[in-house]
């Protein structure tokens, strides 16, 4: 149930929490399009972030767990799309250090409150000479229209910008949580293979903000994939300034489970943008999971489900071959009985106990054309309950792959 207290917030964007601010420009990374970005706070914010399970991760990510580590705050993060700085050797870890140091340099904060990021190309030098001068031409302003182009510059082949944000009160003070994320292949968590940035003016501690980013995570970004790719480069980052000035959240405080209801509501929004903007995709698939063994093996099932590649091509086809979707079941690694699942596609139920119902093939066809397609499972096990979120698999989703860096 979602607290009362708890509210949308229209023309979500970064800079909406006090203390933010936001820019984006074309520092020459890419032809036109805006390539650099930054967030910045007034202060020295609780930092956390969840990391890619690729056990190759490109620099920034290990510079900027190297500065969260140190203090548990950060004050900037700086982002470049169009090269990932990944596989690139001492030289990338050179380059994400150069990266942080002059933008401790430009707004004269310390070196170790500065997060770094990357997305793009893996293993092509950076052009470092370019950022640099770029980080110098950056002007954060907590207005729309630059959180609007910080959105623009984190892109790689995204077709649009993502964005959601929340409000919702500690006590009597308003509290803003709003995120920003880009992905659209190389989608497969754990962790979910995209980048995320999310700030907040909640007063909360690095310790007990890196608890609710890990628990959040788990139940919306690590829930989503494309193409079964996972990235070297991408994260989850939070950043809380305090300027609220409230009571200190923690998990024992009256008002965590709603700060814990923003921050779902805000990541899962974020991941089902997500999904639904997978590269070449028309329709975003969300799979539903019940009566699983435990709410871990719901989320792997719907997960393996909503990720097989014969499913996500029935769906784009508009060909109701449930069969796929047993199949998947019998090797998600999961404990089921064969006798007992019911399956619905949309709201047309296609098993009943393992009984094929009769259901009209071309109805179930013309459902399938929609852009939102929702596959239920009840699996008769126990009580646990998973969601996951997908796209069909297309053929723009093999062109734009086969030239991606021509």
């Amino acid at each position: 149930m979602v607290s009362s207290h708890l509210k949308k917030v229209t023309g979500s964007n970064i800079t909406l929490p006090k203390g933010f601010s936001a820019a984006g420009i074309n520092s020459g990374i890419k032809y036109k399009k805006k390539d650099l970005g930054i967030i910045l706070s007034e202060k020295p914010a609780s930092a956390a972030a969840v990391y890619t399970t690729n056990k190759i991760k490109a620099a920034p990510l290990e510079v900027t767990k190297e500065s969260i580590e140190t203090e548990g705050l950060l004050q900037a993060v700086i982002v470049n799309s169009g090269n990932a700085n990944a596989f690139t050797g001492e030289q990338g870890r050179l380059d994400a250090y150069a990266m942080r140091n002059e933008v401790s340099e430009r707004f004269g904060l310390q070196q170790i409150h500065v997060g770094v990021a990357s997305t793009g190309i893996i293993g092509e030098p950076m052009p470092i000479d370019t950022i640099l001068k770029g980080i110098q031409q950056l002007n954060p302003a907590s207005k729309l229209n630059q959180a609007l182009e910080f959105s623009q510059s984190i892109l790689t082949t995204d077709t649009k910008t993502k964005n959601a944000c929340y409000s919702f009160t500690v006590g009597e003070s308003e509290v803003v949580l709003a995120g920003t994320a880009k992905g659209s292949g190389m989608i497969h968590p754990n962790m979910a293979t995209m980048l995320s940035f999310l700030t907040t003016d909640a007063n909360i501690s690095p310790q007990n903000l890196h608890h609710a980013l890990k628990k959040v995570t788990d139940q919306s970004f690590n829930c989503i994939t494309v193409d079964g790719e996972t990235s070297t480069n991408d994260m989850v980052l939070i950043l809380a300034n305090g300027y609220a000035d409230h009571e200190e959240l923690t998990p024992e405080h009256p008002d965590w489970g709603t700060f814990l209801q923003a921050l779902t509501l805000t990541c899962t929004e974020l991941a089902k943008a997500i999904a639904r903007d997978g590269e070449g995709a028309t329709k975003l698939i969300e799979v539903t999971v019940e009566g699983a063994a435990s709410s871990e093996e719901a989320r792997a099932a719907a997960k393996s489900i909503v990720g097989s590649p014969l499913v996500k091509t029935a769906i784009f086809g508009c060909d109701p071959n449930w069969g796929r979707i047993v199949a998947v079941l019998g090797y998600a690694g999961i404990e089921m009985s064969p006798e007992a699942i019911d399956l619905y596609i949309g709201d047309f139920p296609v098993l009943v106990q393992s009984e094929i119902e009769r259901f009209n093939h071309e109805e179930i066809s013309g459902y399938l054309t929609g852009s939102e397609i929702s596959i239920t499972v009840n699996l008769h096990t126990g009580n646990g309950i998973g969601k996951a979120w997908g796209c069909d698999l297309t053929y723009d989703y093999v062109q734009i792959n086969s030239s991606y860096t021509t």
